[in-house]
């Protein structure tokens, strides 16, 4: 394969990162928003707290599940890399949270430390994704 080709599967990973960190970080701004309105539901603002958590929640899910599609697609770009440089990394076990976060939801407490526990995997993925992403922008610069 020539350095054309080599450069063009490069740039399609890196763009396939660029749009997983995209979600993610919406994911992470959605959860944060669910993790306020959940201390005010905790607090005794029911009503208030209580709606705009489930909605952030239901937000949050839908952007971990589009993280989850995409995380898909960049794992065929990287692969697509991997076969031309040698580059190996395994991001397969990356937001498996998504499965199993919104499964049953008992108490204010326990959600919110699910919250908690789904804003750290997000954050753990965004960095190892960042790690990747630097390693494809070296690669980047050495193959043009």
């Amino acid at each position: 394969m020539d350095r054309k080709q080599e450069l063009r599967e490069i740039r399609e990973a890196i763009n396939a990162g660029n749009l997983t960190l995209q979600y993610l970080n919406r994911a992470r701004e959605e959860l944060n928003a669910a993790s306020n309105f959940g201390i005010a539901d905790m607090l005794g603002f029911d009503f208030i707290g209580g709606i705009g958590k489930h909605m952030k929640l239901s937000n949050a899910q839908k952007e971990m599940e589009a993280a989850k599609r995409q995380v898909m697609c960049f794992q065929k770009e990287l692969r697509d890399v991997s076969d031309i440089l040698n580059f190996q990394v395994d991001i397969g076990g990356f937001l498996t949270f998504a499965d199993f976060f919104f499964d049953g939801i008992l108490a204010d407490v326990f959600v919110q430390s699910k919250i908690n526990d789904a804003k750290k995997q997000v954050d753990n993925a965004v960095y190892h994704i960042h790690q990747i992403m630097t390693d494809l922008y070296r690669m980047e610069a050495n193959v043009r």
